[in-house]
């Protein structure tokens, strides 16, 4: 047993968020409830989305602490958008700085609904859980069961067993699913045997069959990840016709993934194999880098959507990786007219044969309480913000609306938000086109040869004082080698910045014990005539710890 039930991996525990969606199974008044829990960061909306295809209701639970944030809405439109019925409930009423009125007024006002509709909960004690479970079964209505023709699962989600294959979290539109029965996958066309169907409790629970209307995992005991995939049609063998599935996610943030030993390149492969298994909105491709060696280019929805990948492969595939410092996709169009989208700074073409850069623009939401709407206006429009109008949810909450570029918000954007706001202000964006910026590739060099891993693009007029602040930092982070180490930055060749480690040095002198100064002298001078030899014979390789792309990064 663990405080948190449904959340079952450490990360989420440890850092009190849900990351990955969890199905549950409970009986309540001779009812069958087939639940779906839900993480609540914009990183991870792709989780909710598909959780959002497979039920016909949702609860939207909102924090009695916290007031509607920026995710509420967003996922109150992603339930909206599948004409889902809504109940909402505030929940943690048992807190003493809980707001529950002012929270129910937020949430009459933003679903129109009475104050009577809004459901008072405290998962912890219990209080109002029941009347909240009566309404889910009063208020939404139960799937349509259609179980004469063949059967049609949609797969949700998915996860790998080593002894059962890949097994497919499945909501079954059509039909019956049995233990035992010859099984295809419409995308892929491939057939094989479900091994073993069962439902969620909330472990695996094997059952004969899963009845139509209903939710619950088949194992497909196939091996190839990349058979199986979310938004796929499970049938039977003469099935021809798919569900619709979801939207392709479009990925926002990408970084370069290496091993850092060499030989584990092919457990660096099935590892993220594994992991895209289990977190569709995860792209990756192989990549090639002179420094680095092989590895992958990965997309991500955000920031902390490739924190948690790096932490995952970490703990649960035991690999130590390198992860480049983090960039958005670029459309560049040629002098040709030819246009192209860019995922890296190596990418970047030489200013001569370049027409135009474009970066993408998002549509930021922020959502914040009255007092601290000047000092986040002015956060905004430092991270070169547009301001397109403000929007009152009541005479304390209002919601402000900016087109910005997503390479700003990257860096330290949300850290800045929330230390300015006292921790109450919350964002979502989403992505809206490609416009015009002059951006520059900024080289990071070490002992004169370029770090492949830390180039970064930059504003041309912001490059100057970010390659003067990076060099600065790394100077602090560098290990001291054995000679004198040069740290430099540079554009298009040009060195703008420079920071210089000096050498580790013996003390030559400490065995002595007596005697003439010019003994000391005459080691001193021999070691120095070392170092100059060392220095001619060129600096060596350099090794960058992880924490220097994580500081680059943040700055």
């Amino acid at each position: 047993m663990k405080d948190q039930m449904l959340d079952q991996m450490d990360i989420e525990r440890e850092r009190g968020i849900t990351i990955k969606l969890q199905p549950v199974r409970m009986n309540w008044k001779n009812c069958e409830l087939n639940l779906i829990d839900t993480p609540g960061h914009v990183d991870f909306s792709y989780e909710v989305s598909r959780s959002l295809a497979a039920v016909e209701g949702a609860i939207l639970l909102v924090d009695a602490t916290q007031g509607v944030q920026a995710q509420t809405v967003a996922n109150l439109y992603l339930a909206l958008e599948q004409n889902l019925t809504i109940i909402p409930a505030i929940n943690k009423i048992d807190l003493p700085n809980a707001e529950v009125e002012k929270t129910k007024s937020e949430i009459v006002n933003l679903l129109n609904c009475g104050p009577n509709d809004v459901f008072l909960i405290s998962a912890k004690t219990g209080a109002g859980v029941q009347n909240l479970l009566n309404a889910v079964i009063e208020k939404i209505p139960p799937p349509k069961v259609d179980s004469e023709k063949k059967l049609r699962a949609l797969i949700f989600d998915s996860k790998f067993d080593e002894y059962k294959g890949i097994i497919a979290y499945v909501r079954v539109f059509a039909g019956d699913a049995n233990s035992g029965d010859q099984i295809k996958l419409l995308a892929t066309g491939i057939a094989t045997e479900a091994l073993e169907v069962g439902f969620f409790s909330p472990k695996f629970k094997a059952t004969s069959s899963l009845k139509s209307g209903e939710i619950g995992y088949i194992a497909t005991g196939l091996k190839d990840v990349s058979q199986c995939r979310v938004g796929d049609t499970l049938g039977g063998l003469a099935e021809k016709n798919p569900l619709p599935g979801y939207k392709v996610v479009k990925p926002m943030v990408f970084a370069g993934v290496f091993c850092k030993v060499g030989d584990e390149y092919q457990w660096l492969r099935d590892g993220i194999e594994k992991l895209k298994l289990n977190d569709a909105a995860l792209v990756y491709e192989p990549e090639r880098s002179s420094a680095l060696g092989f590895g992958f280019r990965c997309g991500f929805l955000g920031l902390l959507h490739l924190e948690i990948f790096q932490e995952r492969l970490r703990r649960e595939f035991n690999l130590e990786i390198i992860v480049t410092v983090p960039s958005v996709a670029y459309e560049i169009i040629f002098n040709n007219g030819e246009k192209k989208i860019i995922h890296s700074p190596q990418e970047l073409p030489t200013p001569d044969k370049l027409s135009e850069t474009r970066e993408p623009i998002m549509k930021l939401d922020i959502f914040t309480p009255k007092i601290y709407q000047g000092q986040i206006m002015q956060l905004v429009a430092k991270k070169r913000g547009l301001y397109l109008n403000t929007e009152y949810l009541d005479e304390d909450v209002l919601v402000l609306h900016y087109n910005i570029p997503l390479a700003t918000l990257l860096v330290d954007f949300y850290d800045n938000l929330k230390s300015i706001s006292s921790g109450f202000a919350s964002l979502n964006y989403e992505f809206l086109n490609y416009q015009p910026c002059d951006v520059v590739k900024l080289d990071i060099l070490m002992a004169e040869k370029p770090v492949e891993a830390l180039a970064t693009l930059f504003y041309k007029d912001e490059a100057y004082y970010v390659g003067r602040k990076i060099v600065t930092i790394l100077k602090d982070i560098m290990p001291r080698e054995n000679f004198v180490l040069k740290i430099q930055a540079a554009i298009n060749g040009k060195i703008i910045a420079a920071e210089h480690l000096s050498a580790l040095r013996k003390d030559v002198t400490a065995k002595l014990y007596g005697g003439d100064y010019t003994r000391k002298r005459k080691l001193l001078e021999k070691q120095k005539k070392g170092k100059k030899k060392m220095a001619k014979l060129g600096a060596g390789t350099v090794d960058v710890p992880a924490k220097a792309f994580l500081a680059v990064l943040k700055r």
